[in-house]
């Protein structure tokens, strides 16, 4: 009998590979799908390499000790190299030995004496354990990378693992949050866990600890839409951390695009992150993940090969021109993935569709995004790998979010990326920041960043929401450390404090660190509750840093990247301080979701709409007067008001919105203001909702025209109580 899909034959039994060593049966298979397919028969095994000369897949036993086979693939089509094993099972372990040239002046670095991780491997199993094995170059080599290394490096790999993809997904279905009603939370799957009292020891740091109905529950009470979890792609625990006693702890070192990391996981099964997904949906709140497609954890030509390098150095990565020994170092760590070639660009685009489809995540978050777009000539918006995602019909319908920035030539991209993608607006961060500290000149600053920065995102039809605010992130200062270090303190990461931002727009308010001083933490924490109001009451889509709600500290620490312990994890023990400002964060986005003004798609513009005679945004200043040239250039104003129009016209169709006209008052300088409550057309009074000097004060009814005082550095915000007759 033969099956035609397959080649098989069933009378061939077995095939003798190699001079009187028996070998399982192999089949010649298909070149797709790339990876190790599981069909219910068998396993189709499918590599590409374009300049390799011979493939063999490594099988090993169940503990993965003992490498029991090599079986090379037969067949080599349009580049790719594959063969069927009809005896192979789900739970196989195996890798690739690549055979070619070892000629690193000409970009290859073929060692197969190195065992290699199949780009496709949908699970890891076991650990890297660094060792001079692992390098394709005999370290120590008075040759350098140019020496070739014959060791064995397959008892220092972890091995790929065959899966059954099947998985019953039950009556969890497909959530899509509107880019209007996002309110994303960044966080780390480790570190978010590993101290919280709900979840239990053997599944904190998992994918399963994330999954605990505490969890789940604190966040949906939180008012938070979407979960952003840092890197969760298996990645490599770099050697020279290792030896300083300090770990990957944020995982940007990736080892293989289409598995879990295996730390994160309490199972052996890759179920466990589907279990997830499927909990996250149920209690509406969609899973974004934090993907790192730039780079790879090979570094540059004195890194170790473990995979990429191994099976086709020169088409993965981008090379020198001129000098294809050497990497082009867009990332500053070491190499650059080439997402020019096609086979590159495909991996990629499929490791995202494989995330979300199998895995149904619902968007990510690219790590120096501008790479991405990169071509031999610069940063292109219609490079290949953006219109890739920009044509898609799965990917286009994901939230895509762009970090804008690398350093590389033209690296800082913010506001230039295509239709269809979200970015990282750390102008927004920086002029926030600076706005509260206190500094001169920002109000133009600050008007642009709270309606969604238009003069960075409005045009060729993009949305308010294309510009994702945040105050903090994980990389920088927690939003506490933020007002309580003017420098940064990374002693613990090992590098003499020479890593992390040195300009953090930060201010300690005196003390440098923790003080017992009323006065300080009193404004401590009133400027916290200030940088939160402002990011969840500005246009745009607000990202909150997770543990920022309650006061987290890292002790100072602005780049935690290494940092596996007390100072990365997030501390659950809350002070009365941090309770009270974690119920000031939820009352500001619940608020959030009650003013739709504040969530608007439309760029505001504080033009006069001539058809409705209604302005979207009008700017005042205390004495409820609209702001002039001379007023907008006064270096020492820092006090303004906003009135928000909830009738302003909310679409592309000429009528008149029905949202909740609010007014702000923010005042970042030292002393009291006293501002002019505006007098509104259809308007009866003003209703204080929040009060950042005094968070526990209730709702105050004022009159339209009255005076009220808005304390040093602290905001109000006020919502129009409408006469009977509205607009229809």
């Amino acid at each position: 009998m033969t099956d035609m899909r397959w080649g098989r034959d069933e009378t061939m039994g077995c095939v003798v590979q190699e001079a009187g060593l028996l070998q399982s049966r192999i089949r010649e298979g298909l070149p797709y799908p790339l990876g190790a397919t599981w069909d219910g028969l068998g396993v189709n095994f499918s590599l590409f390499s374009a300049n390799a000369t011979r493939v063999e897949l490594c099988l090993f036993d169940e503990s993965g000790q003992e490498e029991l086979e090599r079986v090379v693939l037969p067949e080599y089509t349009d580049e790719i190299w594959h063969g069927y094993l009809p005896d192979a099972r789900p739970g196989q372990l195996y890798g690739y030995r690549v055979h070619g040239p070892y000629d690193p002046e000409a970009g290859h670095r073929f060692n197969h004496h190195k065992l290699l991780i199949d780009p496709y491997a949908k699970q890891l199993v076991g650990k890297l354990i660094w060792d001079d094995a692992l390098y394709g170059y005999t370290i120590g080599h008075e040759d350098g990378d140019l020496s070739f290394d014959e060791r064995d490096s397959a008892p220092f790999m972890p091995r790929c693992r065959v899966i059954d993809p099947a998985f019953t997904w039950g009556r969890s279905t497909e959530i899509r949050v509107p880019w209007s009603d996002t309110v994303i939370y960044e966080t780390h799957v480790r570190g978010y866990t590993m101290r919280h009292p709900s979840v239990p020891e053997a599944l904190r740091g998992t994918f399963s600890g994330l999954a605990v109905p505490e969890v789940i529950d604190y966040l949906v009470d939180l008012g938070i839409s979407s979960l952003e979890l840092m890197p969760i792609h298996a990645f490599a625990d770099d050697r020279h951390l290792q030896e300083k006693g300090l770990h990957n702890y944020w995982g940007y070192n990736t080892l293989a695009f289409f598995a879990p990391h295996p730390n994160y996981m309490s199972t052996e099964s890759v179920s466990e992150f589907k279990q997830m997904v499927a909990r996250y949906h149920a209690a509406g709140i969609e899973v974004l993940l934090d993907v790192v497609y730039n780079h790879t954890a090979e570094g540059n030509e004195m890194g170790p090969t473990l995979s990429f390098k191994g099976i086709d150095n020169a088409s993965y990565y981008r090379l020198m021109p001129d000098k294809p020994r050497f990497y082009i170092n867009d990332t500053g760590t070491g190499n650059t993935l080439n997402l020019s070639h096609p086979r590159v660009l495909q991996m990629v685009t499929d490791s995202l569709r494989y995330w979300a489809d199998e895995m149904r995540v619902d968007g990510f978050r690219f790590d120096l995004a501008t790479i991405l777009g990169r071509e031999a000539d610069g940063f292109d918006e219609g490079g290949g790998f953006l219109d890739s995602c920009r044509q898609d019909p799965l990917l286009s319908q994901c939230k895509l979010i762009a970090e804008p920035w690398d350093c590389g030539p033209g690296g800082y991209q913010v506001g230039k990326f295509p239709p269809g993608w979200a970015e990282w607006n750390d102008r927004f961060r920086d002029d926030m920041r600076a706005f509260w500290r206190g500094d001169e000149g920002r109000l133009p600053a600050f008007a642009n960043r709270l309606t969604a920065s238009a003069d960075l995102f409005n045009h060729r039809g993009r949305k308010a929401f294309s510009s994702i605010n945040f105050i903090t992130a994980h990389d920088g200062f927690t939003l506490r450390d933020l007002v309580s270090y003017n420098a940064k303190h990374n002693a613990a990461n090992g590098e003499d404090n020479q890593d992390g931002h040195d300009d953090n727009v930060s201010w300690n308010h005196g003390v440098e660190g923790d003080t017992e001083d009323p006065g300080i933490r009193a404004l401590r924490m009133r400027q916290m509750r200030n940088l939160l109001a402002t990011l969840m009451l500005s246009q745009g889509t607000p990202m909150l840093l997770a543990g920022d709600e309650f006061a987290r500290t890292q002790g100072g620490n602005n780049n935690a990247y290494c940092q596996d312990g007390d100072i990365g994890w997030v501390d659950w023990n809350l002070s009365d301080e941090g309770r009270g400002l974690l119920a000031f964060t939820r009352q500001l986005i619940r608020l959030r979701r009650q003013y739709p003004i504040l969530e608007r798609g439309r760029f505001m513009t504080g033009e006069l709409n001539e058809n409705l005679g209604i302005k979207d945004v009008t700017w005042l200043t205390p004495a409820a007067e609209e702001m002039e040239v001379e007023h907008w250039h006064d270096e020492e104003a820092k006090a303004i008001g906003v009135v928000l129009n909830g009738h302003a016209q909310p679409t592309g169709i000429c009528r008149f919105g029905s949202d909740v006209t609010v007014f702000l008052a923010l005042n970042a300088s030292d002393g009291d203001v006293d501002f002019v409550l505006p007098d509104v057309p259809g308007g009866s009074e003003w209703l204080r909702r929040v009060e950042t000097f005094d968070p526990a004060a209730g709702d105050v009814r004022c009159p339209m025209e009255s005076g009220y005082r808005v304390r040093s550095r602290s905001l109000s915000l006020f919502e129009l109580i409408e006469e009977e007759a509205s607009h229809d």
